[in-house]
């Protein structure tokens, strides 16, 4: 999987050289176009991103329109827009059917007003309408005020890398606002996966003799169903304890006790026998049924039958085909696997911490990360002194096994603690590491990001605390930062090149 992912990196970083090339030798013919203005807007399902000429008041401006679907920031490939541009009460729209490419409309609109006006997108797409506004756009009344203002509006280049929307589309991008929410002392450890106490039977074995599979090979990982027939203990070739011998002696001991004492009952009908005779005979037949229901139930003339006393998976096996065990002796562990223990350790320091602990992050040895609230979990205990054989405090959680987990492996835990304080943080995903420090790509228009040196604090396994570097009304990209930094290093990109004008 990792020589996939760096082949595929490789294959993108010598697409975005080549593209580069091409903007390359078209960047003379950029360089004498008009300068565009920029705007961007969202909502709940959609990114709209405008590069536009400078408005000026009874003349044409074409708005090319970027819309990507949320929150998978990919293009928007059918659907009506209309787009509206309301100045002062008077209104200038026209409504495109489907994209010019797709993702892209191109619109041509002429503002009938000068002043400030409002972009208003109306999409429709299956019956449902979304809209967009983009607010404060002036309206020029000649057209040296318009590329006066339009050259002012330029964004600065330093320290920034272009990455269009097309290239964007064809990858996992995603870009968001960083969350001031609570965050609190993150205790890290490493815990155990362990089958949760009533999810799992131990069956033993209730007599001495051999194991002898009566079917096919059991093994771990198989599952079982309730009351399936394992193997069966036998004892036929011993010469001492021999289970078949206790057996039929149980058996005959049974009958003979029976047919007594049904012989009596009829002598004693006609007051042949005495009543202590019958009475005895009545108390040696119970004594002797119960013995042989005893040993009928689980026993045959073959041995001890074992079966599964629950629909699971045999989780392990501790004996062999053919090996001799006795009375007590664990034989096999059957699970349902449906619910978890984590068994963790933490060092005393965090001792302080450990009563306000409310929720925690697991991140499985496939590097998946889940919180305990999408497992359904709760934290059992929390141990209040150290343990028997080391200097930590146990702490027990338990979760749902959505099939993520497998008993018996390790996993990295962290744990939170409840805090009124609140803090700026980022998904883990959005940060990069050069060096020793810590870097985001911090988003100046939807095709343009500046590589920004951060300070960061404690992680959960999902966020990260940001310290300074970054404010909370600027979006970052949490998805495919890696793919922005391969073309930052290919070198930059004509940020029109490419689209259609």
């Amino acid at each position: 999987m990792m020589k996939y992912k760096v082949f595929t990196i490789l294959l993108f970083a010598l697409a975005v050289s080549a593209c580069n090339q091409k903007h390359e030798d078209l960047k003379d013919e950029h360089d004498h176009e008009e300068p565009k203005l920029q705007f961007t807007a969202y909502n709940l399902d959609y990114e709209v991103f405008i590069e536009t000429d400078a408005f000026v008041v009874g003349e044409s401006a074409n708005i090319l329109s970027h819309f990507s679907t949320l929150p998978d920031f990919k293009a928007l490939e059918e659907g009506i827009i209309t787009v509206k541009c309301i100045t002062g009460g008077q209104l200038a729209q026209q409504t495109l059917i489907k994209p010019t490419r797709k993702g892209i409309y191109s619109f041509d609109i002429t503002p009938v007003a000068s002043g400030s006006a409002s972009l208003i997108f109306e999409i429709k797409k299956n019956e449902k309408v979304s809209t967009l506004e983009i607010k404060g756009v002036t309206i020029y009344k000649t057209e040296e005020q318009a590329d006066e203002a339009a050259e002012k509006a330029q964004p600065s280049m330093t320290n920034t890398v272009v990455f269009t929307k097309e290239q964007s589309w064809k990858v996992d991008f995603a870009a968001e606002l960083p969350m001031l929410i609570p965050f609190g002392q993150i205790i890290k450890t490493s815990a155990q996966i362990q089958p949760a106490q009533g999810d799992e039977i131990i069956v033993t074995s209730r007599t001495n003799g051999i194991i002898s599979y009566t079917g096919s090979i059991i093994s771990e990982g198989q599952s079982v169903t309730a009351g399936q027939s394992l193997l069966t203990i036998t004892g036929n070739n011993m010469a001492d304890n021999n289970s078949a011998v206790r057996y039929a002696e149980s058996k005959n001991n049974y009958e003979k006790s029976k047919g007594n004492y049904e012989r009596l009952s009829k002598l004693a009908e006609d007051k042949i026998v005495s009543e202590k005779e019958l009475l005895s005979a009545k108390t040696e037949y119970e004594n002797y049924k119960a013995v042989y229901d005893n040993l009928r139930i689980n026993f045959s003339s073959s041995g001890q039958k074992i079966s599964s006393p629950m629909a699971g998976y045999i989780r392990q096996i501790f004996i062999k085909n053919g090996q001799y065990i006795e009375a007590g002796q664990p034989i096999i562990a059957i699970t349902q696997n449906r619910n978890l223990l984590i068994k963790a350790d933490v060092r005393q320091r965090f001792a302080p911490f450990l009563s306000s602990i409310s929720s925690a992050v697991i991140t499985n040895s496939n590097g998946k990360t889940y919180t305990m609230e999408e497992l359904n979990g709760k934290i059992l205990s929390v141990g209040q002194s150290l343990g028997n054989d080391n200097f930590l405090i146990p702490i027990s959680l338990q979760i749902e096994n959505r099939g993520a987990f497998i008993p018996g492996e390790f996993v990295e835990l962290y744990l939170k603690t409840l805090t009124g304080t609140k803090s700026l943080t980022i998904p883990n995903g959005a940060l990069l590491e050069d060096q020793g420090a810590f870097f985001v790509f911090v988003q100046i228009t939807p095709e343009l990001f500046e590589k920004r040196e951060i300070k960061v604090g404690a992680t959960d396994g999902l966020r990260t605390e940001v310290i300074s570097g970054l404010q909370s009304n600027e979006r970052v990209v949490t998805k495919g930062a890696i793919l922005v930094k391969l073309s930052q290093s290919s070198g930059a990109l004509d940020p029109h090149a490419g689209h259609v004008h």
